[in-house]
Formats: structure tokens, sequence, C-alpha cells
């Protein structure tokens, strides 16, 4: 148990004060997750097959919509800036948010967060509401890449540790993240205005092959890392977690802010848990890792390629994510929490 708590300890802290483990963080996870699968005694062939087989989906899929968009990059930059010029823009905007944020569940998270860069770069914003719209779409990325196990690597863990099919979380956490994502798209189709006068944008540098391919390599890394971390967790879950209240549960993951949350969430969740526990804890994630940068591959991934710093992000990340994480807990509280 004590060598678990300081694999724990590494996991949640190191990635967020050493930068050459945040900046490879894939292999790090790889590293501590067979760490923890040894010193928690649960490491086997049954296991090992298991963690070999689990990241092949999200792999596949984030490798061929790559792909995929790397081919029609310019066709679709050409689509967005003819369809932003004639619909009203605030019904773009929404479709926008709306759109990627269900979406990023079969496309995957990564790929919605570069269809993302490629729309803000194609759409002339002054500079405070191009990073509203990121993170308000960044938010909505982040809840509909949970509906299934292929949108993101928090949902592939979860299904993966409670052996459920393709559909469990959209009948877990379906009927909270869909109304959520349309408001997000709502509030953003009032809140971002265009600049007057705006012409057309440029499409922004294609992605090569080889970092397609790499990207796809440390998301299988990422995801076989994580299912041995959960695995190897099971008896501090066990010890320490399964008796604390969904309510605690759910607030103490505001931690997801500034920790990737598909790491917490092979630290947390256990097929032990109620419903609602693990309702409570998902929702904490979620909305908690859009808050911060570091929180969620979509925000990492949008923040870099837009040069939105640390601080324009938390200026407008923290006080939505506070406002939703209140909202979000009243509803659960009303369904049972």
């Amino acid at each position: 148990m004590f060598g678990l708590l300081i694999i724990l300890v590494l996991v949640l802290f190191l990635p967020f004060t050493v930068k050459a483990i945040e900046h490879n963080l894939e292999y790090f996870l790889f590293v501590m997750g067979i760490l923890a699968a040894i010193i928690g005694g649960v490491l086997d062939v049954e296991l090992f097959m298991h963690a070999l087989e689990d990241p092949i989906k999200i792999t596949l899929a984030v490798f061929i919509a790559g792909v995929l968009f790397k081919w029609f990059q310019t066709q679709l930059g050409n689509a967005i800036n003819t369809i932003s010029h004639k619909m009203p823009f605030p019904l773009f905007i929404a479709l926008v948010v709306i759109g990627l944020g269900l979406l990023s569940s079969i496309i995957t998270a990564i790929i919605a967060a570069l269809v993302l860069v490629l729309i803000i770069s194609n759409l002339s914003l002054q500079r405070r509401h191009e990073v509203l719209l990121t993170v308000i779409s960044c938010f909505s990325i982040g809840l509909g890449a949970a509906l299934t196990p292929i949108g993101e690597p928090l949902s592939t863990i979860v299904v993966s540790k409670m052996n459920e099919d393709f559909f469990y979380l959209i009948d877990l956490v379906g009927p909270f993240i869909i109304p959520g994502v349309i408001l997000l798209g709502i509030f953003a189709a009032f809140a971002v205005k265009r600049r007057e006068g705006a012409g057309l944008q440029s499409t922004g540098e294609s992605e090569s092959y080889k970092e397609i391919f790499v990207r796809a390599v440390k998301i299988y890394l990422f995801v076989f890392g994580l299912t041995m971390l959960g695995a190897g967790f099971e008896p501090l879950i066990n010890a320490y977690l399964l008796d604390l209240s969904p309510r605690i549960l759910y607030w103490v993951n505001i931690i997801s802010a500034v920790l990737d949350n598909a790491t917490l969430a092979a630290a947390e969740i256990s097929p032990a848990m109620s419903q609602s526990t693990i309702e409570a804890i998902l929702m904490g994630l979620l909305i908690s890792g859009g808050m911060l940068i570091p929180g969620n591959i979509p925000n990492i991934i949008s923040a870099g390629k837009l040069n939105i710093t640390s601080k324009e992000w938390a200026r407008v990340g923290l006080p939505f994510g506070m406002v939703i994480m209140v909202v979000y807990f009243v509803i659960l509280l009303i369904s049972g929490l």
C-alpha cells in the first residue's frame, strides 16, 4: 500500500511540476502504470492482454481521423469560410460548439480540437472573443467526448474498468452531458461576436504523417499505462475511496483542472462503486477538466496552436467552470446524489 501511495503522489504531482514529464506524459504514465500493477500484485497475463487490447479502438480512431483531417483540411477550411458568412453568425457559433461537442465522441476529442483550431483560425475575432470561444468549445468537447469509449482516454478507461459495452456512458451520463453541450452552444451564440468587416483567413499548416502517427502511438501508450494504473490502484480505491460520499468526491475532483482527468479516472473508479458515485466522479472530472489548460487534451491542443496563455485561459475557464460545477452539483443532488 505504501508503494502505491508513492506512485500516486508521483503520478499526480510530477507532470504538474516537471516540464520534461509534462511534455512526455504518455511515456511517464506507461512506466508508472506497469510499476503500479507490479506493486499492486495484479500484473498477470490476463491484465497484460487486456491492457494491450484496450487502446486499439481509440488509437485507430485517432489515426484514421487524423489522416482524413489532413487530406480534407483545405476543403474544410473553405467550407467554414463559406458557411460562416452565409448563415447568421450566432447560429454558426452555436452549431460549432454543439456540433464539435457531440461529434467528439466519434471523431475523438483530439480531432475535434484540431477542427476547432481550424475554425477559429478562419474567423476574424477579437482576442477576447477568440479565447472565450476556445474555452467554451473545449468544455463542450471535453464533455461530449466522454459519451463513447473512442472519444477520449478517460471514457476508454472507464468503460474498460467497468467492463461495460460501447453505450454504457451514453446511458450513464448522457442525460447530464447532452443538454449541457446544447446550453454551452446557446451561451456561446450570445457571448461571441464577430469583428466587423471580417475577411477570409488562412487554413493553417497541415500536420505531417509522422506527427499523426506519433500522436496515435502516444495515445496507445497513454491508455495502456492508464489501464495498468487503474488495476494497480484497486487496493487503494477499495481502502480509501469506496466509503467516501459522492458529494465529497465530486468536489475533490476539481483537481482535474490541473491534472489530466483520464489519470484521475484510472486512479479513482472501481466496479464496486454505486452508479451515483461514478456519476459524481465523472461529472466532477469532466467539468473541472476544462477550467485550466492542463486539465484536458483538447485544452492543451487548442491553447498550444492558438497561443493562448495560461492566464488568458484561467481568466475565462475558472469562473465559467465554477458556475458549471455548482449548477451540475445541484442537478446531481436533485437526481439523488
